[in-house]
């Protein structure tokens, strides 16, 4: 499998993007600076977490009109896979690959803390590796975390399976606990968790590396 990372001014998970697809692929993936136009060969692109343009405007707001997202728009609706994480997930509401928003927590305060997530739809090549309804635990990093969808865009949400993961106690305030949503067509995923940072049980916990793992195994097998 091949993948490549965008990098934004102020992304600042890029590189543990970066570690965790090269541990579980085996392959360094392409860095990607948000000035390109072009995208390199690649199954899966990588939208990292971060404060992308110093979350100026709202998160995700200037980095969802830099040039590459273009490119990014046209895999994606190819059928490429994408995975924003974080602010990767701001962005990709930004674009509208995903609907939605992501507003600030409930509380207004930043959380930083593991959170316990629940596997809703594991028929999807970013959650083939887990059982469905299993728990899984990655950690939270964000202000604006809470995710809102209003009528016929959360019923389409819902009633399509587009849910991936949802939290177990909430550490946002997102709408039906959704931590994790999908596009009709189930090669975009965006996340609020942290994969990337659950790769050893020296971190605090390695069902990151399932994740991983279970994309690299999908694409590899399509």
């Amino acid at each position: 499998m091949k993948s490549a990372v965008i990098v934004f001014p102020g992304s600042n998970c890029d590189r543990d993007a970066v570690v965790a697809l090269k541990n579980v692929t085996g392959k360094e993936p392409a860095l990607v600076w948000h000035g390109e136009a072009d995208l390199p060969d690649a199954d899966l692109i990588v939208l990292p977490g971060g404060f992308s343009y110093g979350d100026y405007l709202r998160s995700g707001a200037i980095a969802g009109r830099s040039p590459i997202v273009n490119a990014v728009i046209k895999a994606a609706e190819a059928g490429r896979n994408v995975l924003g994480i974080c602010n990767g997930f701001q962005i990709l509401c930004e674009t509208g690959l995903l609907p939605g928003v992501l507003a600030p927590n409930t509380g207004l305060n930043f959380v930083c803390e593991w959170s316990t997530l629940r596997v809703t739809n594991n028929q999807t090549p970013f959650t083939s590796q887990f059982e469905k309804d299993a728990y899984v635990s990655f950690p939270v990093a964000h202000h604006d975390g809470a995710f809102r969808a209003l009528g016929d865009d959360l019923r389409a949400i819902e009633d399509e399976g587009r849910v991936a993961f949802r939290y177990v106690a909430n550490p946002n305030g997102s709408t039906n606990d959704i931590a994790g949503v999908l596009n009709r067509g189930g090669n975009v995923l965006g996340l609020m968790p942290h994969p990337e940072r659950a790769l050893s049980p020296l971190l605090g916990g390695d069902d990151g590396v399932r994740f991983f793992s279970g994309i690299t195994n999908s694409l590899n097998a399509a």
